[in-house]
Order: structure tokens, then C-alpha cells, then sequence
């Protein structure tokens, strides 16, 4: 693996794009990221979870859910 810098993203586990994305760590490298969501995804995904957690480009913007639905700029 590389050197680049990404993050964990909590996101929806029923794809609900009303549903907003979290940040859970930021500005690891890949490994430290696997480990992260893995770690997170084990302790606390399940069928029935409302977010599992996901290693996303660090320069990946957050889904805000409502706001990018209906075009809030804010």
C-alpha cells in the first residue's frame, strides 16, 4: 500500500440518500483505515444496522443526506 492519506466514513447500510454520512477518523493511511472500519464494522454492523463503516480518498466530501438532496449550498 501507498503512503496516501484517507479516511473512514460511517454510510447508510439501507443506501437512504436522505440519510447523512459521518465521519469516524480521518488522515490515516490505508492500513491504519482497513483496520479502523473492520475493527468498527465487527463491533458494531449488523443486517440490521442503520451505518457500517467504509475507507474513502481523503479527499472524499461527506454525503450530507437532506442538505445535498434538495440543494442546500450551505
Amino acid at each position: 500500500m501507498d503512503d496516501k492519506e484517507v479516511k473512514v466514513v460511517l454510510v447508510s447500510n439501507f443506501d437512504d440518500g436522505g440519510v447523512a454520512e459521518s465521519l469516524l477518523e480521518a488522515n490515516l493511511d490505508e492500513l491504519q483505515a482497513v483496520r479502523a472500519a473492520r475493527a468498527w464494522n465487527d463491533k458494531n454492523a449488523s443486517y440490521y444496522s442503520n451505518y457500517y463503516a467504509e475507507v474513502k480518498p481523503d479527499d472524499y466530501r461527506l454525503w450530507r443526506g437532506m442538505a445535498d438532496l434538495v440543494g442546500d449550498d450551505q
